[in-house]
């Protein structure tokens, strides 16, 4: 994609002015703006993570219908089984794209053929902003089926853009809530951080550490192998867990077992 340099230096130039302005929407399309001179996408979407909380909307791109999918309903719970969120609560920080932090099964999934498929994307990528504390911002960028994946060469130029796009953001959001909500708001988003934290969401079921934490990767998308070198154990005992868990919550598949994580999301609301 060819870019003058005068048209290169004037976007840079609102890019810097915008991150001293209070409002994400500026940062947000003057972003859009310098990146779309070098690599065509459909969408952007900025969120900030807190820990296991409903995740801050700090930017979007969507339409009001395409917002409802990609916004309302991933706030809603669908966000603690996101690839995406799972690598900002790990502070990992530079350009990612999600084949290289979805775990493998992940395309099997019941999240991705109930929730994630909806979005439509060929394929989305993200900058990663960890922020003081345990905060993170990512910053995504979305192609849809019509438009096809990214390719090899925009992949590599997204990656070298990375530290600039890190520090435009961390310049515009030094730490989350600062100047999105009044103090009485930040207080109550502080006390909520720990709303959905999955370690908890199992509590009310007679299930194990253990089986909460194999029920946790399961819905993520990791297959039994997968399990088990995360949790460093035999394939054969995960087996023996996600038996157990099935009887346990009188469910026969994932299928069964993501209807009941629903469940209890939408309980908690």
């Amino acid at each position: 994609m060819s870019v003058s340099r005068s048209d290169e230096y004037a976007q840079l130039a609102a890019l810097v002015a915008a991150t001293r302005e209070t409002s994400g929407d500026l940062f947000g399309q003057a972003m859009v703006g310098w990146l779309r001179q070098h690599v065509s996408f459909d969408h952007c979407v900025i969120f900030g993570y807190r820990g296991a909380s409903r995740p801050l909307l700090l930017f979007e791109t969507f339409s009001p219908a395409e917002s409802h999918v990609f916004v309302t309903l991933y706030q809603e719970g669908p966000y603690l089984l996101d690839p995406f969120h799972h690598a900002a609560v790990e502070r990992k920080e530079g350009f990612w794209r999600m084949r290289e932090l979805a775990p493998d099964r992940f395309y099997a999934s019941e999240y991705f053929r109930t929730y994630y498929s909806q979005t439509r994307l060929a394929e989305e990528v993200g900058f990663f902003v960890p922020l003081p504390g345990k905060d993170a911002l990512v910053l995504s960028l979305m192609r849809l089926q019509a438009s096809g994946p990214f390719g090899t060469a925009d992949a590599r130029l997204l990656r070298d853009m990375a530290p600039a796009v890190i520090g435009f953001a961390r310049v515009r959001w030094p730490a989350l809530a600062s100047d999105e909500q009044d103090e009485a708001e930040q207080d109550e988003t502080i006390a909520a951080i720990n709303e959905f934290d999955r370690a908890h969401i199992w509590e009310s079921l007679s299930l194990t550490p253990r089986e909460k934490h194999v029920v946790d990767l399961v819905l993520q998308g990791h297959s039994t192998e997968s399990i088990a070198r995360a949790l460093r154990i035999v394939p054969g005992t995960v087996k023996v867990h996600r038996r157990n868990i099935h009887r346990k919550l009188g469910i026969k598949s994932q299928a069964g077992l993501f209807a009941r994580f629903i469940e209890i999301i939408e309980s908690r609301r």
